[in-house]
């Protein structure tokens, strides 16, 4: 059979054009029914000089593929050339290469090389591409666009059919052979143990096979609400492995709303990267599609195996919960694990409260390492780490019982255990911060369970991945405001307080003046007030961030060692006694911003910030604000720094300057109103105060 593409139930239809130019350039090679899609052949390069070879597909209506291209490097100014010319000739123009340069192409050894026509080109709109030496004005190889060519494109496919829980959908679009995108989605959510599925056969059944859902996540849906949901296949699965998509209850056997795929589809080949990583150890589950564990118990010793595909300064953990009816945070027993380096290392924490390790009123609380809680430094004995293609793998083990660890739990060899896990950035002290990733809902393993179970798929990963765009930078640049209201609230994630300052954060920020972590623009010399409501309640460790001033990035002046401190020099909010000991002056009751609703939605569903605002609730506990005045005098540094005196990276920059330049119209105006207020309530505590004195 003839083609690039063999469907599970016949071949591709070719248009009159395709079957003259099959039968009278015989240019396409017999596929194998085993090979992989990688886009419609177009045929092999025709070789005139320096040994050019290869085969050329079209994945889309832009972009070409040269298999297993070769080329000796020795032309003298030689590019990737395109054009509209009946044949080809100095009439063109320059292809990017593989890279998206236009540089003199070097040498190629059998590489799968991706072009994409610049400018927006389709490829309907050229006749030939060439490798061409601009110099010699020499054609070395080329291959011809055959008249009447249709691309491989995203195909619009039949909307979700409408079964029960508002189920709906404008559409159904196939990207490509392993992505398919929902359009517009809408589910309620009011149910246990649904999940997209797809499978083989007339309807969906209880055989299908779960997919992760758009963030990666294997844990039973939550509510959609009018979201265009992109979803990519497991592993090596592609479009041509199944017959239908569906939302479906595998606990009640029930299709709550599903479409067919059908054959032929003229659609991309994936552009996604399959990564094989498969463990030696016997047990495997994935957590998540970037985030697998592997184990295997072994005498009086259980060895596991986490790996990820994670950033470079990320960590992976994993553990039991601490609960044994739930996953439950709050109370687990963890092994964190990340590369220091070339250096794999893990290390054994307790978790009893969702913030970095925090020492309030002499004891340590948080996520802190069992040595900071009265254990055992580590428990955990490393024995291989690796950081390859992206994936991180690290292997360690510890005793099952005699860990010599009183607050270590137990890993039984029989029944059930419920785990946690998350994925996260670590700080500059190698402390793990707030999560990217975390377990939603429950993880519930038989570790004894028998060998040779390993429910686990190849790591997958786009070829461009575009990273989040942060709302920042936010600003507070106006020269009639010299009051701000300093609160906490959520991070944001990537595109909030990590992707405004470029620091990991603790799970909790500083907003002024109702901003995410802004720049302040402060005038010398000229009064300013803060009305400060970040908590002032010691035993609450996760609520108490008393605010400061400082030349120090980070913040956190509780945190450092009385000679740490010696280089870190605080201009407001902390007050010094006779002995040189600290003590925040400026704390103020509790107000947060947090999640109007139970379900916390992505920052990938908020494109700017006033829209993430709107998603927020203020909730403010009894008591009243802290008023810190200061005036920058003219020895302050010109960058300054708020911060959280309990917590690092929670503030932003502060700019000293002489005079202060209206803001963007984009910076300050959406809350002006609530400066207004802030100023009000300034006024009138102050107010009460000198009466009351």
């Amino acid at each position: 059979m003839f083609g690039g593409r063999l469907r599970k139930h016949g071949c591709h239809e070719w248009s009159p054009h395709w079957i003259l130019f099959l039968f009278f350039t015989g240019l396409l090679a017999l596929a194998s029914a085993d090979e992989a899609y990688i886009g419609l052949p177009l045929g092999k390069l025709n070789t005139y000089a320096n040994q050019v070879t290869g085969q050329v597909y079209a994945v889309d209506e832009y972009t070409l593929l040269i298999r297993d291209f070769f080329y000796d490097g020795l032309g003298q100014d030689t590019f990737f050339w395109a054009g509209s010319t009946v044949r080809p000739s100095n009439i063109g123009f320059i292809v990017p290469d593989e890279e998206g340069r236009t540089n003199r192409l070097q040498r190629y050894v059998n590489a799968d090389v991706t072009l994409k026509l610049p400018d927006n080109r389709k490829l309907e709109s050229i006749k030939w591409l060439a490798v061409w030496d601009l110099r010699e004005n020499k054609n070395l190889a080329d291959v011809y666009i055959p008249e009447g060519l249709e691309p491989p494109s995203p195909q619009m496919i039949s909307e979700m059919s409408r079964n029960s829980h508002g189920v709906k959908s404008d559409g159904v679009m196939v990207m490509d052979s392993k992505t398919i995108t929902i359009l517009n989605l809408f589910y309620d959510g009011n149910d246990t143990d649904v999940f997209f599925s797809v499978g083989i056969g007339p309807q969906p059944t209880p055989h299908g096979t779960k997919i992760p859902d758009e963030r990666g996540y294997l844990n039973a849906l939550t509510p959609y609400t009018g979201k265009d949901v992109t979803l990519i296949l497991r592993g090596k699965m592609t479009v041509d492995d199944i017959d239908w998509l569906s939302i479906y209850n595998f606990r009640t056997s029930e299709n709550y709303g599903s479409t067919v795929i059908p054959d032929r589809l003229n659609i991309p080949p994936s552009l996604i990267h399959i990564i094989e990583r498969e463990s030696p150890l016997p047990n495997c589950e994935q957590l998540h599609r970037d985030l697998r564990m592997s184990w295997e118990i072994f005498g009086p010793a259980i060895t596991f195996e986490l790996s990820g595909q994670i950033g470079e300064d990320e960590y992976m953990a994993m553990g039991i919960s601490g609960s044994e009816t739930s996953s439950q945070m709050i109370g687990a027993d963890v092994a964190v694990s990340y590369m220091d380096g070339l250096l794999g290392t893990t290390a054994d924490y307790n978790i009893s409260g969702k913030f970095p390790c925090t020492n309030v009123l002499g004891r340590n609380a948080g996520v802190c390492s069992d040595d900071k809680v009265g254990g055992v430094p580590n428990g955990y004995q490393i024995h291989t780490y690796v950081r390859n293609e992206g994936i991180t793998t690290i292997t360690f083990r510890r005793n099952l019982l005699n860990t010599e660890d009183s607050g270590d739990k137990v890993f039984k060899q029989e029944g059930d255990t419920y785990f946690v896990w998350a994925v996260g950035k670590y700080n500059s002290y190698k402390e793990p911060t707030y999560h990217r990733l975390v377990l939603r809902g429950d993880l519930k393993l038989n570790l004894g369970r028998k060998p040779g179970e390993k429910n686990c798929e190849p790591f997958i990963r786009p070829k461009t991945k575009s990273a989040a765009k942060s709302w920042g930078p936010l600003r507070i640049r106006d020269p009639q405001v010299t009051t701000f209201t300093v609160r906490v609230g959520v991070p944001g994630g990537m595109k909030g307080y990590s992707g405004i300052t470029g620091h990991s954060s603790p799970g909790m920020a500083w907003y002024v003046n109702g901003l995410l972590s802004p720049e302040l623009y402060l005038r010398r010399n000229r009064r300013y007030t803060f009305v400060i409501e970040g908590g002032n309640d010691p035993n609450n460790a996760r609520f108490y961030h008393p605010f400061y001033i400082t030349d120090d990035s980070h913040g956190g002046y509780a945190k450092y060692s009385e000679e740490e401190r010696k280089n870190k020099k605080v201009y407001a909010g902390v007050e010094f006694d006779r002995r040189g000991r600290p003590h925040p002056s400026a704390a103020g009751r509790l107000c947060a911003w947090v999640h109007n609703t139970s379900h916390r939605y992505s920052v990938d569903d908020y494109p700017t910030y006033p829209k993430f605002r709107k998603s927020l609730k203020l909730q403010c506990s009894e008591g009243e604000p802290s008023i810190l005045n200061w005036t920058p005098n003219a020895s302050v540094p010109e960058l300054l720094y708020y911060q959280s005196y309990a917590q690092r990276d929670m503030g932003w920059k502060i700019f000293i300057v002489d005079e202060i330049i209206n803001a963007a119209p984009s910076s300050v105006p959406i809350y002006w109103t609530t400066s207004v207020v802030c100023v009000f309530i300034a006024f009138f505590y102050s107010k009460i105060r000198r009466t009351l004195s």
